[in-house]
């Protein structure tokens, strides 16, 4: 447009020079009124174009173009996060009482009330986690797990509270099959567990271990082609109790508690290699009597056998095998770690076994024992001595994220003095994976 103006009044000043020579050349034909009209005509649209020409700012260099946005950030991490867990919905009717309800540990003593059922239900057991990769590099791989459930202290059964139940991180060197763990996972003793629908697999009833804040350090060894050796070892937190002037008794000893398993993987029978394990523990907690410094000494400690084995791509049997003293946080000893009467530790000694059979089509079965056997010398009257279970479920999957399960279970648990109990469960499971 600019351009167009610029040659309209190229133009009409050519014009005009030309009219006044023709009129300096012709001076009789100027006077021609006519021809007179003409000239005055086009000299004042050449005028017009001048002023309009004069008053249009000059044209500029061309808008830049605009810039571009700024980079999105993930709104999780420049990480690798990969959310999962399960929704889980669980109905259970108790023949008698049983500690806790929700889930079995034992069954309450019947000394005053016998036969006592119960009907619970509740979502309790829904989980919620994050498996988080990254960063890696030629060596080295990082990865870490946080995982969450609903079985925290709460005020009533519909307002639970979130309990921690993973929360570390992993230095992975492949070349070297080493790895280092810090943070609150599994132990490092006695790694197996039953296939239940009951929450507690088979804790205080056979099946000890549990999950503690800890660093590990773990070493693969191949042998040879087929055979593997594995090695563990940590330091972990001490979970004591309260005494007498209100010190947390683990934490007050001032030294954490060592753990460590020696593990092989060998071909057997099966499609997979079978796992051999030895594992063991070692602790101490300082319990104060009172506030002028005297104290004793509880010492926590066992040794732990345990096997997986695949016998077929139908059947896989988990078994396990302890013995120790002042079990109580690793579920052993029902429960029962010290007699703080007679300031004596409580032993106990006990194991598990179980089957997996399936997946068939839909289905999928899973079976079991457990016993947990306390030396009664060790607790007052009235104290637990021996607790068994045996199980049975089914579970049956409508597709790869809905799940339905019904599991039965016989409970039977042995007091010092009166108050035998037995109990028969029947829960039923209704299971949303994502």
């Amino acid at each position: 447009m600019e351009r167009m103006k610029f040659g309209c009044i190229l133009a009409a000043a050519a014009i005009a020079s030309i009219l006044c020579l023709s009129r300096a050349a012709f001076g009789a034909a100027a006077e021609d009124s006519s021809l007179q009209g003409r000239i005055e005509q086009l000299e004042k649209q050449v005028a017009d174009l001048k002023k309009e020409a004069a008053t249009t700012p000059a044209p500029g260099p061309a808008p830049a173009a605009p810039a571009e946005p700024p980079a999105k950030k993930n709104v999780w991490s420049n990480l690798d996060i990969q959310m999962y867990g399960y929704v889980k919905g669980d109905a259970s009717y108790d023949t008698s009482r049983t500690n806790p309800g929700n889930f079995v540990l034992w069954v309450d003593s019947e000394a005053t009330r016998s036969n006592d059922d119960e009907f619970n239900l509740t979502a309790n057991q829904t989980r919620l986690g994050f498996n988080i990769a990254g960063p890696a590099s030629e060596t080295m791989k990082a990865s870490g797990k946080i995982e969450f459930d609903l079985f925290g202290n709460y005020a009533s059964e519909n307002k639970a509270k979130l309990q921690m139940r993973h929360a570390y991180m992993t230095l992975l060197w492949p070349q070297t099959d080493l790895s280092l763990i810090v943070g609150q996972t599994w132990d490092v003793i006695s790694p197996l567990n039953p296939n239940t629908l009951n929450y507690s697999v088979l804790w205080d009833v056979g099946n000890v271990g549990y999950r503690r804040p800890q660093i590990r350090l773990t070493k693969g060894l191949p042998l040879n082609d087929k055979v593997s050796l594995k090695l563990e070892g940590a330091i972990v937190r001490t979970i004591g109790r309260t005494d007498p002037t209100n010190s947390e008794t683990g934490e007050d000893e001032g030294f954490p508690t060592l753990q460590g398993r020696v593990s092989v993987a060998f071909p057997f029978i099966g499609p997979k290699p079978t796992v051999l394990g030895l594992s063991g523990h070692n602790g101490r907690e300082q319990y104060d009597l009172d506030n002028t410094g005297r104290n004793a000494d509880f010492d926590s400690q066992g040794i732990f056998l345990d096997v997986f084995m695949p016998v077929t791509k139908w059947l896989t049997l988990q078994a396990e095998l302890f013995s120790g003293e002042n079990l109580d946080t690793y579920f052993g000893g029902i429960g029962q770690g010290v007699n703080t009467t007679t300031l004596h530790e409580i032993s106990s000694k006990g194991g598990w076994l179980a089957a997996s059979l399936g997946p068939w089509s839909k289905w999928a079965f899973n079976v079991g024992a457990g016993v947990d056997d306390v030396d009664a010398d060790d607790v007052a009257v009235g104290a637990r001595t021996l607790n068994s279970c045996v199980f049975a479920n089914t579970i049956y999957s409508w597709n790869k994220h809905v799940q339905a399960g019904f599991e039965l279970s016989r409970w039977n648990t042995d007091y010092r003095g009166p108050g035998d109990a037995d109990d028969t469960r029947m829960q039923m499971s209704f299971i949303y994976n994502f």
